[in-house]
């Protein structure tokens, strides 16, 4: 049996054989096994790169002044989107094979009730993001109105650019689709053009400041490396959710070469306007960055656009998805339903109270907090998949809520623990540092825990 239009979380038969999706329309979303596969690799390379134009990747740059030179930041940046790449592949491996959704794949190892605590670690992110990078959009569009008309009002901009993003939310991935790779080649054109700027502009400064400087190769350097790592760090964990979109002959070397030729781009062009800029006039503000880089007033609006632009492509990808899975799993909604309540709780985030400077502290302890949680996940996601289950799932159980994957799988509780408290030990290294003690704990009590062994023997 198939289904063409699966309006609930989780469609199942009664024998808990999960329906497999063979066909879907705009915003027809579901956890249930996927067959259909919208996405060839120069659409899913572009959705890629649309989803990560992250505001945050200019902050980073920034923040790098001082510390790295002009080629250790590049290499930085280029060692931390290898990573991203080999470990997008990694633990999407699931979803592709599968066409299996993040919730859906993190029950082997958590079990039913456990799987919304690695829900929870990738929503709440994405939804505080959402709100807070819809505010950064929202300015932009302010500035263009102040630029142009003369008229200054954030708020108004906020409510209606919040509202646009729901309207393309509830498309679903066919709406993400053609969104991302239309908006990629403005995305590519902008990103290009403002380099070629800055450096025609601040060429002396950077010349000056970033390359004639020492810099370290030492551990500022591979804290460099996570920090870019960790932009994506998130989209790690529920990478199924776009991997099961990806058509099936699209191997796992290529899939590498799209994760990495999609996020490099980006994060190169982002992270060095963001070091030279703030290198050369220490200015640190996305905008106020932008702005410094252009000399006339067209340009600036259509640089501002591009800022706001940016939002949405980010946003409707990484920031909408994940939670509105989550909620389809918990109180069994549509997608539809539930992207539009992931942007009724973006509001709810207060981001006029995140974007000022006495948030800051703040802000940066939430992003510890739960980027502590991020590396154990992935290390107990892998070892269960690849090590344990040697790539094999069994679907019926991992849609049958009463059979034995049922509540929390204590090995992974216990694992992840272990795992985030060697990661808030080493917080400069945490992602790197939570990796084998997640992993290893994780192997051994599944191996050795009786309470874990259903979960295991199943």
């Amino acid at each position: 049996m198939t289904v063409s239009d699966t309006n609930e979380g989780i469609m199942a038969h009664a024998d808990h054989t999960p329906a497999v999706v063979d066909h879907k329309g705009l915003g027809e979303e579901s956890l249930a096994p996927q067959e259909t596969r919208i996405m060839d690799p120069w659409s899913y390379l572009f959705a890629w790169l649309g989803g990560c134009v992250s505001i945050g990747t200019f902050t980073i740059g920034s923040g790098l002044v001082g510390t790295l030179n002009l080629l250790q930041v590049f290499l930085a940046i280029a060692i931390g989107c290898t990573v991203i790449g080999f470990a997008l592949m990694i633990n999407g491996a699931a979803g592709h094979k599968y066409g299996i959704p993040m919730m859906v794949q993190v029950r082997s190892a958590f079990g039913f009730s456990g799987a919304r605590i690695p829900a929870l670690v990738r929503s709440v992110p994405a939804i505080v993001w959402f709100g807070f990078q819809s505010w950064i959009g929202a300015g932009a569009l302010n500035l263009v109105s102040e630029t142009l008309f003369g008229y200054s009002n954030i708020v108004v901009f906020f409510v209606g650019f919040q509202a646009l993003q729901i309207m393309l939310s509830v498309l679903g991935f066919h709406g993400i689709k053609w969104l991302e790779n239309i908006g990629s080649v403005f995305i590519i054109g902008a990103l290009v053009y403002m380099f070629t700027s800055v450096i025609g502009k601040y060429g002396e400064e950077i010349s000056t400041n970033l390359i004639n400087v020492e810099g370290t190769w030492g551990a500022p350097f591979w804290g460099a490396t996570m920090l870019f790592l960790g932009i994506y760090a998130t989209m790690m964990l529920n990478v199924s959710d776009y991997s099961r979109e990806l058509r099936h002959e699209v191997g796992r070397v290529r899939q590498v070469v799209i994760y990495a030729n999609s996020i490099l781009p980006a994060t190169l062009f982002m992270g060095l306007i963001g070091l030279m800029v703030s290198g050369a006039t220490g200015e640190v503000d996305p905008i106020m960055v932008f702005s410094n880089a252009v000399d006339n007033k067209l340009l600036l609006v259509v640089t501002l656009l591009f800022i706001a632009f940016a939002q949405v492509t980010t946003n409707i990808l990484n920031n909408v998805v994940p939670p509105a899975y989550a909620l389809m799993d918990v109180f069994k909604l549509n997608y539809k339903t539930s992207a539009v309540v992931v942007g009724l709780l973006a509001f709810c985030t207060f981001p006029w109270e995140l974007v000022k400077d006495e948030s800051a502290a703040g802000l940066s302890l939430f992003i510890q907090t739960y980027s502590a949680f991020l590396g154990p996940i992935f290390a107990i996601l892998v070892v269960d998949y690849y090590v344990l289950r040697r790539q094999q799932l069994d679907l019926d159980k991992l849609y049958d809520e009463t059979g034995d994957y049922a509540s929390f799988n204590p090995a992974a509780l216990i694992a992840m623990a272990i795992g985030v408290v060697a990661a808030l030990s080493f917080s400069a290294m945490s992602w790197y540092a939570s990796l084998i003690p997640a992993g290893l704990s994780y192997y051994l009590l599944m191996k050795h825990l009786p309470a874990a062994r259903r979960f295991l023997d199943s």
